[in-house]
């Protein structure tokens, strides 16, 4: 008895140090890892962006082929999105306020700056998923609150893309030799107006609904034509959302003007025409996407987890919504079930990647010094270059 006594009391003795050795732990987990968040860039974005595309796919509104819960499943990942997206937001905030410096160094940096954009691509997910699954459970108020949030979408993202070309543009650390498909993130989210906008069109009244389509046709035009005059290899995204975007403004828009006649016969001619237009539009993206495929395929062994790795989801949502849709304006079923079964293809991908993305936070091959983008990395040679180097010594390595 007496001595259970001495064990019971020496376990009592001993844990209070165990708890704060625990304690100590956790603490210097934590700081560790808020001391990681300097290097928290703007590609971080990339996460919930690819995020949002999952859950536009996986609406009911926009699969062919539907079953019982399908609709739940998209607002369970399209609620995960906001969470993500709030979070990132979050620590990259964060970051700007503890580490002085950093904001304005992040919108000038050759590299980290061209994924500013995917910040307000996410935010282009988030406002094309309120059509999907805020609108049709709310009131008429968030048919403004959508029309609204638009045209503030619209005038931002077209300011940034001026802006941000004109700033990296006139960078000495900018050179031709170091060109590559993110040259053309800075266009991107005012290209995606086009795709909010075919999204949401068809819940606005008819007068404010044509103002809407020809801004969103207009938006997705200017993306694709920077797009291809920027870099001659287009990306799979700009074709397939600019195939998307056709294909949405023409089914979305009113019965109302009579400008060209019957509204009717107007509004089948523009579809007709609109399903031809992205079908050739869309045949560009297909041949990117097999390119990609095999170039990905030719050098999987050599791949090491980066942020642009849920590239392998955003673009590839547009391209196969495109695909949905073309089989629905063509009553194919049989593009629909291929349509869908890319759905889970990108669901596989995505929980691909995002276990890698977890794997490479826990092993500090990301949010670690010296491997983030906002390390400049020479294209040509394919090496990290110091941002403190001065233009002459960054020219005479390249």
């Amino acid at each position: 008895m007496l001595e259970e006594q001495e064990i019971s009391s020496s376990s009592s003795y001993e844990d209070p140090q165990e708890n704060e050795d625990s304690q100590k732990g956790q603490q210097g987990f934590v700081s560790d890892f808020l001391a990681r968040l300097e290097h928290f860039t703007w590609a971080n974005y990339t996460f919930p962006m690819s995020t949002g595309g999952l859950a536009l796919l996986l609406a009911e509104q926009t699969q062919g082929i539907i079953f019982p819960g399908l609709q739940t499943i998209g607002k369970v990942v399209y609620i995960f999105d906001l969470v993500a997206f709030t979070l990132v937001t979050a620590a990259i905030i964060y970051r700007f306020v503890k580490f002085p410096g950093t904001l304005k160094a992040s919108v000038t940096h050759p590299t980290e700056a061209l994924f500013l954009g995917t910040s307000t691509l996410s935010l282009a997910s988030i406002i094309a998923g309120i059509a999907r699954y805020g609108i049709p459970s709310c009131g008429p108020w968030l048919v403004v609150v959508y029309r609204v949030l638009f045209w503030i979408y619209f005038l931002i993202t077209f300011a940034i893309a001026v802006g941000q070309y004109s700033l990296l543009f006139t960078s000495p650390l900018l050179r031709i030799q170091d060109m590559t498909p993110a040259w053309d993130l800075p266009i991107f989210p005012f290209m995606l107006s086009g795709t909010v906008a075919s999204s949401g069109a068809a819940f606005q009244p008819p007068n404010e609904a044509v103002p809407m389509i020809i801004g969103g046709l207009t938006a997705q035009g200017l993306g694709m034509c920077i797009s291809i005059m920027m870099y001659g290899e287009l990306p799979v995204g700009p074709p397939s959302f600019t195939s998307l975007a056709i294909i949405g403004l023409a089914n979305d828009f009113p019965q109302y003007y009579n400008y060209f006649g019957a509204d009717s016969v107007t509004i089948q001619i523009l579809r007709v025409i609109a399903t031809f237009a992205s079908i050739f539009i869309w045949s560009l993206s297909l041949w990117f996407f097999c390119i990609s495929v095999v170039a990905n395929l030719a050098v999987r062994k050599q791949l090491t987890f980066h942020l642009n790795w849920y590239a392998y989801v955003f673009p590839n949502v547009g391209f196969t919504i495109t695909i949905i849709a073309l089989g629905k304006n063509l009553r194919s079923q049989g593009a629909m079930a291929v349509g869908s079964a890319m759905t889970l293809l990108l669901v596989a991908m995505w929980i691909f990647v995002f276990i890698h993305h977890v794997k490479a936070i826990i092993n500090r091959e990301i949010l670690f010094e010296g491997k983030d983008e906002d390390v400049y990395v020479n294209e040509k040679k394919h090496a990290h270059v110091k941002p403190n180097k001065s233009v002459s010594d960054i020219e005479k390595e390249a």
